[in-house]
């Protein structure tokens, strides 16, 4: 699970992009969660990256809240602790670990590669 503004928006964000196409070829499920109120244009843009797109304003819940992270969980028909989440807010990262994933704290492109690259060996080169 990635977020939108921060992550994907990060000068280099199409470098992660490229991870989660990579991610789908080798069959993880792959989700974007986002704090916007809806999905418009970034829904649109970002649909065939993603095989679930949360937008909280949809959902009526917003990170931190554990809520959210069970509810994209649920869409990738994936149990929490299976899960891996991205965010450029380090809140939002701990709110993903007390809904029990795997955290990630983005800070740039590279690093968050790297730490992919470890979490998914062989499916993710740095």
């Amino acid at each position: 699970m990635l977020d939108y503004a921060g992550v994907l928006t990060d000068t280099a964000g199409g470098n992660l992009l490229l991870a989660v196409e990579a991610a789908r070829d080798q069959g993880v499920r792959t989700a974007l969660l986002s704090n916007a109120a809806g999905g418009g244009a970034a829904r649109r843009a970002m649909r065939p990256y993603f095989d679930a797109v949360v937008f909280s304003g949809e959902v009526g819940v917003a990170k931190p809240e554990a809520e959210v992270y069970r509810i994209t969980a649920d869409l990738l028909g994936l149990p929490a602790q299976t899960c891996v989440f991205v965010d450029d807010s380090a809140s939002n990262v701990a709110g993903a670990v007390a809904a029990g994933m795997v955290g990630v704290h983005h800070t740039s492109v590279q690093e968050t590669r790297t730490e992919l690259a470890a979490l998914f060996p062989g499916i993710l080169d740095t």
